[in-house]
């Protein structure tokens, strides 16, 4: 009797399994990397911009009615001039942002709108990111508190 010897089966191993894995989870993890670097920078980007705005609207606030502040009737903002002292500033930082005071001329305040350029995600299309600032100064006189 002769038997045909049967071709020994081979099995198929893991062979190049492990390097997929590999691959995707070093895409996954530079994604997050990426993310959390960028959003760390948005965040740092929002605190300079909150810091220019409350600067300006500081700036703006040293720009007193002369009329009223000598006769000591009120202290008040000139709008005039506590507007184009906030933007001068804001001007000098490199940044875009408006100016508004309040109707009483007590209040004065500044948004600043500026962006931050990201590092990773431009790599999937998101080259920057909006960021804005928010700054108020209030005039205060003598003793007076904020109600």
């Amino acid at each position: 009797m002769n038997r045909t010897p049967q071709p020994a089966v081979r099995c198929r191993g893991d062979g190049g399994g492990i390097a997929v894995f590999v691959a995707i989870c070093t895409v996954v993890l530079l994604a997050i990397a990426g993310l959390v670097l960028d959003g760390g920078g948005k965040l740092r980007a929002t605190e300079r911009a909150d810091a220019l705005a409350l600067e300006a609207a500081r700036a703006g606030g040293q720009a007193l009615d002369p009329a009223d502040a000598v006769t000591g009737a009120a202290i008040r903002v000139d709008p005039a001039a506590a507007q184009a002292a906030a933007s001068e500033y804001l001007r000098q930082a490199g940044v875009h942002g408006t100016v508004t005071v309040s109707p009483d001329h007590s209040e004065l305040t500044v948004i600043v709108d500026t962006s931050y350029a990201t590092r990773f995600l431009s790599i999937i299309g998101i080259g920057s990111m909006d960021v804005a600032g928010h700054g108020t100064a209030t005039l205060l006189h003598g003793v007076d508190q904020p109600e």
